[in-house]
């Protein structure tokens, strides 16, 4: 089984085409997850009530899966098994939980290219799942 994360960046979307790729090769079900994260931090500094936060994650789930719908079709088309995830959490943790408690063989995930240093400032997804999964980790790079 494969879990790929997706978001609306361009560099996830070629991640969930490359899994939707070796799902079809390997006759694997592909199971795609949106990781809904809002800091914490974020929503402090700019005042949001809690009312708004449902309003602006909805607005968000709604945004991933529009831009991720003709990826999704197109895998579908192709006689692969697809499931869709929307899982509140920090994105990292949320695909790493999410592969251990569905016992995925692989984790697919987009890289988008960042520094050391930046990637050090502000995270990066793929090198925490590529490091602390239970599976395998593909890490693609947007072409």
């Amino acid at each position: 089984m494969i879990v790929v994360g997706v978001d609306e960046q361009s560099y996830s979307l070629a991640a969930l085409d490359r899994a939707g790729k070796l799902a079809k090769a390997l006759k694997s079900p592909i199971h795609v997850v949106y990781a809904v994260h809002m800091s914490p931090h974020l929503l402090q500094a700019v005042g949001i009530a809690p009312i708004q936060i449902g309003a602006i994650e909805q607005a968000q789930i709604d945004e991933v899966w529009t831009v991720a719908a003709p990826h999704v079709e197109r895998i579908s088309s192709d006689g692969v098994e697809i499931h869709e995830h929307s899982i509140r959490g920090y994105p990292p943790d949320v695909l790493i939980d999410f592969a251990e408690e569905y016992g995925c063989d692989l984790a697919v995930v987009g890289s988008r290219g960042r520094s050391e240093l930046a990637a050090f400032f502000l995270g990066s997804t793929a090198h925490r799942v590529l490091h602390f999964a239970h599976c395998d980790v593909l890490v693609v790079k947007e072409t």
